[in-house]
């Protein structure tokens, strides 16, 4: 079997391709001459997500993962409630950790009821508290979790799922196909917001659902109605950046790391979230489940929430911006952007509390990343 940094770049390609073409064209085309008969949902249409540039690009999602289908989607939040919406009908009960993107928990807390969805928010590291009722019909977590960097136990989420006879959904933006691949684990499906490594230059909105072939292709279905369907120049801006996907995420894993581990000796530091760390609560399990630790991390600095916003004053390198995933460093405090949506209380309780710094590495020199943060820390 081929490695993922070969399969980035060969994964899902035609050879040849149309015209010999080695990098796959965009069809702009809506459409296209089809015989009589064929499946309205196999009709060559952009929002049937059944052109020929998107079918080329979920063929690379899928082989990403090593899974049977893969699907494209405007953004991530249309990766995720399309998926919800595919599994679940009114009466039904989730099961989702409940450390989350603020944007997943905010439409699960304000709209889920107005579906008739009934939700149960878990700890993703116990599974002994775990209960499906008669009307469960999913579980939902987070491979890393956003943005405190907690790893559940995903193999026991899986058997959990069998078991109970439930689908499996989990969010792989941070830890990526390179890290970690859900469908060889056994979810059902995984989900991507593909703004941030899968494409990985900051310049699209998009998401991804990779997985089951019957999973995806109800999906697709729920998706052709909602009419969420990726742009073909947005499709191959995303296809063009999965093909150094293994190269960037490579050098963000190894970043990453060597910053948490500066970070963790510093006096100004009171607490490092990354479960590269041996200190990390999530260490040992996110050993065996992942090949590298992502490149998130979190932190909270002994000043408390004015020396937070200082140290990103400070900084040089990093942009002060609320996405991650891309080829620069940004870093946020989530209490007042990624979920600023939920009500301090549900924050605190987490543990996204105002003075909580999250870091994306990007691939700049780590040496000079150490540099910056050397220096904003000692002005602190």
């Amino acid at each position: 079997m081929a490695r993922i940094e070969t399969v980035a770049v060969h994964g899902g390609e035609r050879r040849p391709g149309p015209e010999g073409a080695v990098v796959f064209p965009i069809y702009q085309s809506t459409v296209y001459s089809v015989p009589p008969g064929t499946d309205y949902h196999d009709l060559p249409y952009i929002r049937l997500n059944s052109t020929p540039s998107q079918a080329y690009l979920h063929d690379k999602l899928a082989a990403l993962e090593g899974a049977e289908a893969g699907l494209a989607t405007t953004s991530g939040m249309a990766a995720i409630t399309t998926a919800l919406h595919s599994v679940l009908r009114t009466g039904d009960h989730l099961l989702v950790g409940n450390c989350l993107y603020g944007g997943t928990h905010d439409f699960l807390t304000e709209h889920a009821a107005d579906f008739g969805w009934e939700v149960t928010f878990i700890d993703p590291q116990r599974p002994d508290t775990w209960e499906a009722a008669p009307n469960t019909k999913a579980i939902l977590v987070e491979s890393i979790a956003n943005p405190l960097m907690r790893v559940g136990k995903l193999r026991e989420v899986v058997e959990f799922a069998r078991r109970n006879g439930l689908v499996s959904l989990i969010d792989n933006t941070f830890a990526t196909p390179v890290n970690f691949r859900p469908a060889e684990l056994g979810f059902d499906l995984s989900l991507h917001s593909a703004t941030k490594y899968l494409n990985g230059h900051s310049d699209i909105v998009a998401g991804a659902v990779i997985g089951r072939a019957e999973h995806v292709e109800r999906v697709r279905t729920t998706l052709n109605h909602f009419g969420g369907s990726l742009d073909p120049h947005a499709g191959f801006l995303l296809a063009r950046g999965l093909k150094t996907l293994a190269l960037r995420v490579g050098a963000q894993n190894a970043s990453a790391q060597r910053l948490a581990e500066f970070l963790a000796a510093r006096p100004e530091i009171s607490e490092v979230n990354y479960p590269g760390l041996p200190a990390h609560p999530d260490h040992e399990h996110a050993a065996e489940l992942f090949t590298g630790f992502g490149g998130m991390l979190s932190l909270r600095l002994t000043g408390g929430a004015p020396a937070a916003q200082s140290l990103i004053d400070a900084l040089e390198i990093p942009y002060d911006a609320p996405s991650l995933g891309g080829v620069e460093s940004l870093i946020t405090r989530p209490a007042v952007t990624s979920h600023a949506g939920m009500s301090r209380a549900d924050r605190e309780a987490l543990g996204i509390t105002d003075d909580l710094v999250r870091i994306s590495v990007g691939i700049e020199n780590t040496e000079d990343l150490i540099a910056d943060f050397t220096r904003a820390l000692t002005e602190l």
